[in-house]
């Protein structure tokens, strides 16, 4: 499985931008979750969102209903809405997919990881 991510860039404090994934070849069969972390410099990754298959979600906690995450499971694509940014979302955000039935915040629960995109927030 290979996961591509794309929609990163350099955005201003308060604005928006979407991600979005798309997966190649079988995740999980019937199951599986699709998501986003995160790492920022000197910093462990952190979950932002995931989604199972059947619509579950997770969210990181600093979120606080900024970010909305979302999947089209015809197309293998996952996405994420992020409005209201702050200079503190500065990372690089990795699209991240299980056979698991259920989103985790756990990295080791997520079997394949893409290359990362950088998002970068001004002040």
């Amino acid at each position: 499985v290979q996961l591509q991510a794309s929609g990163g860039g350099l955005v201003q404090a308060g604005e928006s931008l979407r991600l979005s994934c798309v997966a190649s070849g079988s995740i999980g069969g019937i199951e599986d979750t699709m998501g986003w972390y995160r790492q920022a410099p000197g910093k462990q990754r952190e979950l932002v969102a995931a989604i199972s298959r059947r619509g579950v979600l997770d969210y990181g906690r600093f979120v606080e209903g900024r970010f909305t995450i979302s999947r089209d499971n015809a197309k293998n694509m996952v996405h994420l809405q992020m409005n209201s940014l702050k200079p503190e979302d500065t990372a690089v955000y990795y699209c991240v997919a299980s056979p698991n039935t259920l989103p985790v915040a756990n990295v080791k629960g997520y079997d394949y990881w893409g290359q990362g995109t950088q998002v970068t927030v001004s002040s």
